[in-house]
């Protein structure tokens, strides 16, 4: 077996694919510094780090759109995580820019609120999960650049 398929690899994929999903999501966690130390350690495949990583995150931001299909009725309560200004920001944004605001879904703040735009604005989940992919494996591919190039 490849060393980059041992028991404590897999679970350092499933890791970084835990901590991108979670990053991904309303909640806060820093996967970039997770994958950015996993792949200094250089002894897993930076493919699939960057693969499981890509995934997780995109997946974690699926989460935000089904939210913002859902849980338009509950955005004046208290516990919603997005306060009003920063969800009519996002939509502001959303509707200037359309789909391609999508681009910068890997951004802190901004991010998570324009992925459940896309929800509460029903942008098709195809073209969603498209360009959502592309722009977080473009963060994860400059995260490994930036690695690769100190290490």
């Amino acid at each position: 077996m490849p060393p980059f398929f041992s028991r404590q690899s897999v679970f350092a994929y499933l890791g970084i694919f835990a901590s991108a999903f979670v990053s991904a999501t309303l909640l806060p966690a820093q996967s970039e510094a997770v994958l950015g130390a996993l792949l200094a350690d250089g002894s897993r495949s930076a493919v699939l780090l960057i693969g499981a990583a890509t995934l997780g995150n995109t997946l974690g931001a699926a989460t935000n759109w089904l939210l913002g299909l859902y849980v338009q009725r509950f955005r004046d309560r208290r516990w919603f995580p997005l306060k009003g200004e920063a969800l009519a920001r996002a939509g502001r944004w959303y509707r200037r820019w359309g789909r391609w605001s999508l681009l910068l879904s890997w951004a802190p703040l901004i991010g998570d609120g324009l992925c459940l735009a896309a929800g509460i604005l029903r942008e098709p989940f195809g073209s969603f999960f498209a360009i959502v992919l592309t722009a977080k494996l473009l963060r994860y591919l400059a995260v490994a650049a930036l690695v690769f190039s100190v290490v």
